[in-house]
């Protein structure tokens, strides 16, 4: 639904676009009462009205881009971001809460250029583990997790450790003494050197089948 809902904002952006290109202007917006008819009418679900709203609005688009951000290079690009930040404003807006459409939209579009603004600058910062930070002395690159890598077991033998005293715990506590030789001597514990179950059937005089 969110991928259909993205190609269908991507397609009307791009048919608005073309159809402003063809005289270089952008429509003319709405009268408040043409403006509040459609806003009906789409609310019925008349999807022409809605494309008519969008249309009808790109100058407000190009007004704040042009207003706020004149010193940045790719201002067509800023108006398609914007633009999307208005068919938000317009699938949102209630007519019944008495504030104009223009105020809505107009913070609808900043909005949505600023989230583009802080999208470049998160990825800008963002850092990959495997990025190559300097080269070695053969000439290799030399990444991050080279850098931070560690060819230690430290966590390994600590999680070992842990478990260890677990099961050494269950056997001292829920184990009969019987219970608890057949397993010192069958796994080593307490110093004891492992035996097979032969071995331990043998000192203990038992079946293996009991061991």
């Amino acid at each position: 639904m969110l991928l259909e809902t993205i190609a269908t904002i991507i397609m009307n952006c791009t048919y608005l676009f073309l159809k402003v290109s063809s005289n270089g202007e952008f429509p003319s917006p709405l009268s408040s009462a043409k403006e509040k008819e459609h806003f009906l009418k789409y609310k019925e679900g008349d999807l022409e009205s809605r494309n008519i709203l969008i249309e009808r609005n790109l100058r407000l688009v190009a007004h704040i881009v042009k207003k706020y951000y004149t010193t940045y290079k790719d201002q067509d690009d800023l108006i398609s971001i914007g633009t999307i930040g208005l068919i938000k404003a317009i699938d949102t807006y209630n007519t019944e809460n008495g504030a104009r459409f223009a105020t809505y939209a107009c913070t609808c579009v900043k909005n949505e250029i600023l989230m583009y603004f802080r999208s470049i600058k998160k990825i800008q910062c963002e850092t990959s583990i495997y990025d190559s930070i300097d080269v070695d002395k053969d000439g290799n690159p030399l990444t991050y997790i080279e850098l931070i890598s560690c060819e230690d077991t430290i966590a390994d033998d600590l999680d070992t450790k842990i478990k260890s005293d677990y099961a050494q715990k269950i056997i001292e506590t829920k184990l009969t003494k019987r219970e608890k030789e057949i397993i010192k001597m069958r796994y080593g514990i307490d110093n004891i050197k492992p035996k097979t179950q032969k071995e331990v059937s043998v000192v203990l005089g038992i079946s293996r089948s009991y061991v």
